[in-house]
């Protein structure tokens, strides 16, 4: 018994001393030192304070930077700290432990040291001298930047909203945002769109994130300007918070209402921070406003001008149901930078929506939804969303009555469509026929837009409907259903001239 515990005991260290460290690593280990042997080394040491006891920034910065990379986990001892939402999780580096970082194919050691005295902490850097003169400098700026990125996906997202100068003077002094905190929920990979286009505008944000030498070498403000356009309930507003939330940037939503003339829009602009969306919703609807404080150059500056330089890492978005009536040069590349459209829902919308909030990837009704999509989309994304929700319980129930409202939605098209028409040779246009909307100007004026210049889009007299056109205008009859308007309207106007010549006609004999 004696003898089979002496050949035993051996046998088990052994295997525990190899399962802990691996023969691999012992034999990396000793060719480190063999290498350390060959090479002089240079050491730099990072206090956490500094002789006055303040904190040492360049210490936490790196603190931050080398707990964010991925070897912290091969560490040989690693302390687990809850974030500052309730599902993170951060590693920490432990006292006394060496972490090793690669950096243009420099290998660089840290050490993670505490004074057993006073219990200060500090960072120890190790170094090849051959490669200090190289790669030093770049080395620290590459913690800095690291460090700013981290801290802006760390930090909070506020939603800022402008007020009116009224509640200014009532004792806000300059103070013209106010702020709560940003928890919308939405992200690039829930918001419904196409796959392709949602992976062009995201590879363009990360582009943009990492130009700012880029923007600078070229002599160009680094910003970036989207135009969101569609009708309502097509999901723009989703996508911009989606946007802020994938950015880690504070949102910046500037109600032009309250803004009282052209030198308030300035001041917004130069008291918003950099690292932020400046969002303008619903632009159409003010340039096509004649009551409007604001003059039509104040906007394009805004937009592209020398304000617009006050501030780095900005993205502006502006969004509209439509484009079709706006001046060119609100939408010329430097004002606006990219056009995303977003339309009414069609199938492949459909079942990423089904898919999302019902957990639908296949269903019988489907082909029976396919075929009422391919008449024409008539429903906006939030409608259909709505139908979900309500009826999630019940997934065959959400899917027959997105079929029912569908249809339903198809046949009042046609319906409204004529009895704007029968309005119209009634001769109720005249009362019911609103300013024009507008085309404005590049001056202070505004100068409404000349009826020939729409008679190729609109009908002559449908035109000054005040209920058909913005139907026409969102897209709410469908493109199809536009074609058959200007069909029956041409032929009522032809019947209407017959009936005319035939009792001028009659009137002579």
């Amino acid at each position: 018994m004696f003898l089979y515990l002496l050949a035993i005991i051996p046998l088990c260290l052994l295997v525990k001393f190899v399962s802990k460290t691996s023969v691999l690593h012992i034999l990396k280990k000793w060719l480190r030192l063999l290498q350390d042997k060959f090479y002089v080394y240079q050491f730099y040491k990072v206090p956490q304070f500094n002789h006055n006891m303040q904190e040492n920034q360049l210490y936490r910065k790196i603190s931050t930077y080398l707990n964010s990379l991925p070897c912290v986990e091969d560490s040989d001892f690693t302390n687990l700290f809850s974030g500052s939402k309730s599902n993170d999780i951060n590693l920490v580096l432990n006292a006394d432990q060496k972490i090793v970082d690669n950096f243009l194919g420099a290998r660089i050691s840290w050490i993670n040291e505490k004074d057993e005295k006073t219990g200060a902490r500090s960072f120890v850097l190790k170094i090849r001298r051959n490669d200090k003169r190289q790669i030093l400098r770049a080395y620290l700026q590459h913690i800095h930047s690291k460090f700013d990125e981290i801290e802006q996906r760390r930090k909070e997202v506020r939603l800022f909203v402008n007020v009116n100068d009224e509640s200014n003077r009532n004792g806000n002094g300059n103070r013209r945002w106010i702020s709560v905190p940003f928890t919308h929920p939405a992200t690039l990979d829930t918001v419904v769109m196409e796959q392709d286009l949602k992976n062009k505008v995201k590879a363009d944000l990360e582009t943009f994130l990492k130009s700012k030498q880029h923007y600078n070498r070229i002599g160009r403000i680094w910003k970036r300007n989207y135009l969101l356009h569609g009708p309502s309930g097509t999901g723009k507003s989703t996508f911009i918070a989606a946007m802020a939330n994938f950015l880690s940037y504070d949102v910046y939503n500037i109600d032009l209402s309250n803004v009282s003339d052209d030198s308030d829009l300035k001041l917004l602009l130069l008291q918003s921070t950099n690292k932020s969306l400046i969002v303008i919703e619903d632009l159409d609807s003010y340039l096509c406003n004649i009551s409007t404080a604001l003059s039509f150059s104040a906007i394009l500056n805004f937009m592209d001008g020398i304000f617009s330089c006050c501030g780095d890492e900005r993205v502006m978005i502006f969004t509209m149901n439509s484009k079709d009536q706006i001046d060119p040069a609100v939408l010329r590349p430097g004002r606006i930078d990219h056009h995303i459209h977003f339309p009414l829902c069609d199938f492949n919308a459909f079942k990423s929506l089904a898919n999302s909030h019902l957990g639908l990837k296949d269903h019988k009704l489907f082909p029976q939804v396919e075929e009422n999509f391919q008449t024409g989309s008539v429903l906006s994304p939030a409608e259909i969303s709505e139908i979900m929700i309500s009826n999630r319980s019940s997934p065959s129930r959400a899917l027959k009555l997105v079929i029912s409202t569908h249809q339903s939605n198809i046949k009042l098209v046609p319906s409204r469509t004529s009895d704007k028409i029968e309005m119209i040779h009634n001769n109720v246009e005249a009362d019911l026929a609103p300013k024009h909307p507008l085309w404005l100007s590049k001056s202070r004026s505004v100068r409404p837009v000349e009826e020939s210049s729409e008679s190729d889009k609109y009908p002559q007299g449908l035109i000054k409907s005040k209920s058909v056109r913005p139907m026409v205008e969102s897209g709410a009859f469908g493109k199809e259903s536009v074609n058959d308007l200007r069909k029956f309207y041409g032929l009522v106007r032809i019947k209407s001239s017959r009936k005319k010549s035939l009792d001028f006609d009659t009137s002579e004999k």
